[in-house]
């Protein structure tokens, strides 16, 4: 690491605490003989901007300063080039910076980032149809999802977690989660020996990190970034306690199989209405990263080699 961006949005929550942080981190990358400066954003698209400007500038690094959201953000526009993207984490969740064991506090991160060792990993890529018609492709980092967590991001306005606080957050989606009609969709996918299957489910996770840190940890165990495929989890029910079932287990760090939730590994997922229930059926979302981005149909792949990630060694 040479020259690196950090990019961050200063009229996030806290800003002044997280001005402090950053200043901090800045201070920490330069006494590591790093030329690197904050950059302020505004919007997703200004971000995108930024962090194509600071590519033309020379940049070798860019730090998407915040959550999953805006890594995955940054990660459209880092994709397929040599610069790397490192992680200061300031979000909610942080699972991307849970599963590369990235320090959470920003000083302790930037520090662990001098000495962090660039990694080239797959992609997950997923296109579906946009929120307002068209298409849309996205890469993801951690997970996509499509039907019952997606239904969620649409229903809770992404400034949700910082207006009400994560513990209102949560008892909304549970609100929610509790009155979803869990509508099913078909999903057709490709296994490991190349063979292809077809399921009807009310929900599809197709999940790239190991762990997520929290207390789900482990949700898809054997999913890596450091494999070229991606984990899915298939849920052919739409019993609740099923749902909860699965949830307990990646609690407890429990082996046990649920019924109706199966896991399997792909490279291939192409998920669409039923054709029986279109005429009738309500609109089933798709989200990347935690990002909602539109709808059915979908196909998610896996892009190998496809982006490089500064973390630590292991």
């Amino acid at each position: 690491m040479r020259k690196a961006a950090l990019l961050y949005n200063p009229d996030s929550g806290g800003s002044r605490r997280r001005q402090r942080e950053l200043e901090a981190a800045l201070a920490i990358l330069k006494d590591g003989g790093v030329e690197a400066q904050l950059v302020p954003t505004h919007s997703p698209a200004h971000a995108a901007e930024e962090a194509l400007r600071a590519i033309a500038s020379g940049c070798d690094t860019i730090f998407p300063c915040g959550g999953d959201g805006t890594i995955h953000n940054i990660a459209q526009v880092v994709a397929h080039s040599p610069v790397a993207l490192a992680v200061l984490p300031m979000g909610t969740a942080n699972a991307l910076a849970h599963d590369l064991g990235v320090p959470l506090r920003v000083p302790a991160a930037a520090k662990a980032a001098l000495a962090a060792v660039p990694r080239r990993i797959a992609l997950g890529h997923v296109s579906c149809v946009g929120l307002n018609g068209g298409s849309i492709e996205r890469y993801f980092i951690v997970a996509a999802g499509v039907g019952v967590d997606a239904h969620l991001f649409y229903k809770l306005h992404s400034g949700t977690k910082q207006r009400l606080g994560m513990g209102a957050y949560y008892a909304k989606a549970w609100h929610l989660w509790f009155t979803y009609a869990m509508p099913r969709f078909r999903v057709e996918y490709s296994d490991e020996t190349g063979r292809t299957h077809r399921a009807d489910v009310t929900e599809l996770m197709a999940v790239r990190i190991r762990q997520f840190g929290g207390v789900v940890q482990k949700l898809a165990p054997g999913a890596s970034l450091d494999r070229d495929d991606v984990r899915l989890i298939l849920c052919r029910t739409d019993s609740r306690l099923a749902y909860l079932a699965f949830v307990t287990r990646s609690l407890l760090r429990g082996s046990f199989n649920v019924r109706g939730i199966d896991l399997a590994y792909s490279r291939t997922a192409a998920c669409d209405y039923l054709a029986s229930a279109m005429a009738k059926q309500s609109r089933i979302y798709v989200e990347a990263d935690g990002e909602l981005i539109g709808s059915l149909p979908a196909r998610i792949t896996v892009v190998p080699e496809a982006l490089t990630l500064l973390a630590p060694s292991r």
